[in-house]
């Protein structure tokens, strides 16, 4: 089983509704309405249609390990988890139309809005936790 499919049956339960987004350990909430995008289309588009990503929300691409910001008209942060939602990567203030270096051992993605890492003082090798909300 790949990490990705290990991780998609651990959120199967939550996929269809809103998640929260927490890191575990620093014990923060960085984003009570994220929606989950699970599917090659979902994937794809991401926040393409979107003006802006506001405090609370958050978008998780799963399975993936790149990212794109072509078309965007705002910047992000994002964050790459393992497959045991441990952060192997942040990219704070990712800004419009650039593309993210591959992290092979990504198994999902989490973008949120601008400064949320900064704010939370999330960094490599916290665990985050996905819930429903």
């Amino acid at each position: 089983m790949t990490p990705a499919f290990a991780v998609n049956r651990k959120l199967n339960n939550i996929k269809k509704g809103r998640a929260k987004v927490i890191n575990a350990s620093k014990d923060v909430l960085l984003a009570d309405r994220a929606k989950i995008a699970d599917t090659y289309l979902e994937r794809l588009t991401g926040l393409l249609n979107r003006k802006s990503l506001d405090k609370g929300e958050a978008l998780i691409l799963l399975p993936s390990n790149c990212i794109h910001s072509f078309f965007m008209r705002f910047s992000i942060d994002v964050l790459f988890l393992d497959k045991n939602n441990k952060i192997i990567a942040a990219l704070p203030s990712f800004k419009p139309f650039r593309l993210s270096p591959v992290y092979f051992s990504a198994s999902l993605v989490i973008e949120l809005p601008e400064f949320t890492i900064q704010s939370t003082v999330s960094e490599v090798g916290d665990i985050i936790k996905i819930a429903s909300s």
